[in-house]
């Protein structure tokens, strides 16, 4: 714990890779700490087409790869840890891992959010045995199966689309009777002959024996439930669900100003505590993006360069 860094981020989604990048071409002494993977949820698509630049069948994890390794060619380190508890009060801020700990004159918090679950019995159980939050990951896993999609959002009806490059058929599960996915996209759900749909439903419980095989599903409207079965020669079908995401701030309540669980910042990803910035889809905003999030991060580490120029001509 010797060595204080300039700034250290947390997250290496696109945000924190961006920060990262930026950070380092400006010299400062810059260290990454994710817990698991560079990418956060961009990692999951597996076609990017609205990312200015972006090069043809782009993917999550194709351009996630390019951002690491520019991040890492400017200096960026990076530590694979989970952070569980931070002090970021002070002119140095301290960032206590399960392995280690960390401290810098600056923190950027860019730990993104997480899929939100449906919330029914049955669903912890049965993840990875049916339910998943991810397409690109288990897509191919359910090759000629019935698959379910919970929602009805740009990122529903996006990977319904591309669960239809595995399962036989894919049924939208929705609790309106239209979808809140730009009309692009629906055009192309509407003609895809392998999507059907169930509207003004919700899911209320997932079960089976090893594998998931059963759902009941409520219509919002009447309150009618009805059993859905796997077919037997299948003994089992997916559910993916894309309902929306959670920011990951729960190791700040209390310690930075927050709204509907989101950080609050200013412009320039300032937070309420001097030195400390957030950038991502942590930070309360109208549009959470890859192109948003990699604005963000650039931000971010801008901010942190006249920050510490500040506090050296203000010691000075």
């Amino acid at each position: 714990m010797s060595k204080i860094y300039d700034v250290i981020i947390i997250g290496a989604g696109p945000a924190g890779l961006s920060a990262g990048l930026y950070a380092g071409r400006s010299h400062l002494s810059t260290l990454i700490i994710e817990k698991a993977r560079e990418g956060g949820q961009i990692v999951n698509t597996a076609e990017i087409a609205n990312y200015p630049g972006s090069l043809d069948e782009e993917s999550g994890p194709s351009l996630i790869e390019r951002m690491k390794n520019q991040a890492k060619h400017f200096g960026a380190e990076t530590v694979y840890d989970t952070v569980s508890e931070v002090e970021l009060q002070g002119d140095v801020k301290t960032i206590k891992c399960l392995t280690n700990t960390y401290q810098a004159k600056t923190v950027i918090l860019a730990n993104g959010a997480y899929p939100t679950p449906i919330g029914c019995p049955g669903e912890r159980e049965f993840t990875g045995r049916g339910v998943s939050y991810c397409a690109t990951c288990d897509g191919a896993f359910f090759e000629d199966f019935e698959v379910y999609v919970v929602g009805g959002g740009d990122s529903a009806v996006e990977e319904a689309l591309f669960l239809t490059k595995f399962a036989r058929k894919v049924t939208v599960i929705h609790r309106r009777d239209e979808l809140r996915a730009c009309k692009s996209i629906q055009e192309k759900a509407f003609a895809n002959p392998k999507i059907a749909f169930l509207w003004d439903s919700v899911v209320k419980e997932l079960s089976g024996e090893e594998l998931l095989d059963t759902m009941v599903v409520e219509n919002v409207k009447t309150g009618e439930r009805t059993v859905v079965k796997a077919d037997p020669e299948d003994g089992m079908f997916g559910v993916f669900v894309f309902i929306g995401f959670r920011p990951q701030t729960a190791l700040y309540e209390g310690k930075v100003k927050m709204q509907d669980n989101y950080i609050v910042t200013d412009e320039n990803m300032n937070t309420s505590i001097p030195g400390v910035f957030a950038a991502g889809d942590i930070r309360f905003k109208s549009l959470r993006q890859v192109v948003t999030a990699a604005a963000d991060g650039a931000i971010a580490a801008t901010q942190v360069e006249k920050y510490l120029e500040a506090q050296s001509c203000s010691v000075i």
